[in-house]
């Protein structure tokens, strides 16, 4: 098995069914989203650039995406806390996954790598 996908299986649920769910989401809001393991963590790379990762925050134990260059994307609930490259977005596996929100948030960070307003999805 490989490491990016002992990362998902080794997590007990709801965690490992909300990780599942993300990846899932991430790789089909654009089909230029590589998931790759680098770093230690399972990220999502679009055009050899860290668009995104996913982790799980140690004190609340919620899963989170940590958006690349999300200090230039600003949104209520993106956090930023004490990290100098990415924000979080929080998500709680007991409820509904914000698909919506998600895509709004990677909306705005897809202009900051591509420079445009085109989104290939």
């Amino acid at each position: 098995m490989r490491v990016i996908d002992n990362f998902y299986l080794d997590k007990e649920e709801p965690i490992k069914g909300c990780l599942l769910s993300l990846k899932t989401i991430i790789c089909n809001y654009n089909k230029d989203l590589i998931p790759e393991w680098k770093y230690r963590l399972p990220c999502f790379m679009f055009q050899n650039q860290l668009f995104c990762y996913l982790w799980i925050d140690k004190k609340t134990q919620l899963p989170y995406i940590a958006i690349g260059k999300g200090l230039k994307i600003e949104h209520p609930d993106l956090i930023q806390g004490n990290r100098t490259f990415v924000k979080l977005l929080m998500i709680d596996p007991n409820k509904d996954i914000p698909i919506k929100k998600i895509h709004s948030i990677f909306d705005m960070a897809m202009k900051l790598y591509n420079n445009t307003t085109s989104v290939k999805k």
